[in-house]
C-alpha cells in the first residue's frame, strides 16, 4: 500500500486516468525523450558510483550470471508457451519483448528499494544491460529458422521436378546488425557511458553530480511516469480483442518469470536486494528498444500485439503491484 501512495506512482495512476478520460493533457515528445535520457543518465551514474565503491565481488558475479541465465530462459519459456496460441513469428516477437527488460520498471524498482533502505549494488545496473540483448538474438535466430522451414518446403520447378529449398533460400536477418543496433542504440549507449563516467569519477564525481543524479531524480521520475500513464491509456485499446491466452501470459507470465528468478536467487544465495531486482528484471518486458529492433528484424510480427501487451498490461501491473510484491517475497524468503 505504501508503494501506491508514493508520489511518482500516484502521478502514473493520474496519467492513466487522464488518458482514459481522453483529456488533452500530453507531454511533448521532445520533453518525454529528455526525461527518458535523464533517467538513464542518472541511473548509469548511480550504478557507476556504486560499482566503484563495491567492485565486482564473487556474489556480484553470481548475480550477473543469474541475470544472463534468465535472459535466455525467459524468452525460451515464453516461446514454448505461446507457439501454439499465436502465429509462431508473433510468439517469437512476444518472447523477445518479455525476455528483455524495461529500464523504467528497473529505475522505479531502484527508487523503491532505496526508499526501503535496501542497499543496491551498482552491478545490478550491469545486469540490466546484460539482459537487454540475448532475447533479441534468440528471437532473430528463431525467426530465421522459421523462415528457412517455410522456404524449405517442396517447390515445383518449371520442369515439374520437386526440389528442396536449401539453406539461405529464404529471407534472413544479420545477427551482427542486430547486435550493432542493440548496443549502439542511443539510450543503451548513454546508460553505458554514464556508468563508465560514474565509475571513473568515483566519490569526487558523486559529490559533484549529487544535485543532478539524486536531487532531481524523484521529481523527474514522477514526471516521466505521468507520461507513461498517458501512454498506457492510449495503448490499452491495442490489447482489446486479443487471444485470452496472450492476455493471460502478459498478466501471469511475469509472475512465473519472477518465481523462477527467486528460485535461482535462493539456489545461489544472492542478497535480498539483488534477488528483488532480478525478479523485477525477469518480470519486466521491453516496450522501447526491443519493439524498435523487431520492426526491422521480424517485420512479419504484429507490433500492436507485442507492444500492446508489454506496455498496456505488464508495465502497469509491475509498477503498481509487481515491484512491492517481489520485494516483499524476496525479503520473506531470503531475509
Amino acid at each position: 500500500m505504501t508503494n501506491l501512495l508514493d508520489p511518482a506512482i500516484l502521478f502514473f495512476v493520474f496519467g492513466v486516468l487522464a488518458g482514459a478520460l481522453r483529456s488533452n493533457l500530453e507531454i511533448p515528445p521532445a520533453i518525454s525523450k529528455f526525461l527518458s535520457l535523464y533517467l538513464l543518465m542518472a541511473l548509469g551514474l548511480k550504478g557507476g558510483f556504486a560499482l566503484g565503491q563495491s567492485a565486482l565481488s564473487g556474489t556480484a558475479l553470481l548475480s550477473l550470471g543469474a541475470a544472463v541465465l534468465m535472459a535466455f530462459l525467459v524468452p525460451a519459456l515464453g516461446y514454448w508457451l505461446l507457439r501454439n496460441k499465436v502465429p509462431k513469428l508473433d510468439a517469437a516477437a512476444i518472447a523477445a519483448s518479455y525476455g528483455s527488460v524495461s529500464a523504467v520498471t528497473f529505475v522505479t524498482a531502484m527508487q523503491y528499494l532505496e526508499s526501503q533502505q535496501m542497499g543496491v549494488g551498482g552491478h545490478m545496473v550491469v545486469a540490466m544491460v546484460l539482459m537487454e540483448s540475448p532475447a533479441i538474438i534468440m528471437a532473430v535466430l528463431l525467426a530465421n529458422m522459421l523462415r528457412q522451414r517455410q522456404t524449405g518446403s517442396l517447390l515445383t520447378s518449371s520442369g515439374g521436378a520437386a526440389v528442396l529449398g536449401g539453406p539461405g533460400s529464404g529471407p534472413g536477418t544479420s545477427i551482427g546488425r542486430i547486435l550493432h543496433e542493440s548496443f549502439t542504440d542511443g539510450a543503451h549507449l548513454l546508460l553505458l557511458g554514464a556508468m563508465a563516467v560514474g565509475y571513473l569519477s568515483g566519490d569526487a564525481g558523486k559529490t559533484m553530480m549529487a544535485p543532478f543524479s539524486s536531487g532531481l531524480f524523484k521529481g523527474m521520475l514522477a514526471f516521466f511516469l505521468l507520461d507513461m500513464g498517458l501512454m498506457v491509456a492510449r495503448n490499452l485499446g491495442a490489447v482489446s480483442g486479443k487471444s485470452p491466452a496472450v492476455i493471460a501470459y502478459a498478466a501471469l507470465g511475469p509472475v512465473l518469470h519472477a518465481a523462477i528468478a527467486l528460485a535461482l536467487a535462493v539456489l545461489l544465495g544472492l542478497p535480498v536486494a539483488d534477488a528483488a531486482l532480478l525478479m523485477v528484471l525477469s518480470a519486466s518486458a521491453s516496450y522501447i528498444v526491443v519493439p524498435a529492433v523487431l520492426r526491422y528484424a521480424i517485420p512479419e510480427a504484429n507490433p500492436s500485439l507485442y507492444f500492446g501487451l508489454s506496455l498496456g498490461i505488464t508495465f502497469p501491473l509491475n509498477i503498481l503491484v509487481g515491484i512491492p510484491l517481489y520485494t516483499t517475497v524476496a525479503r520473506q524468503v531470503l531475509g
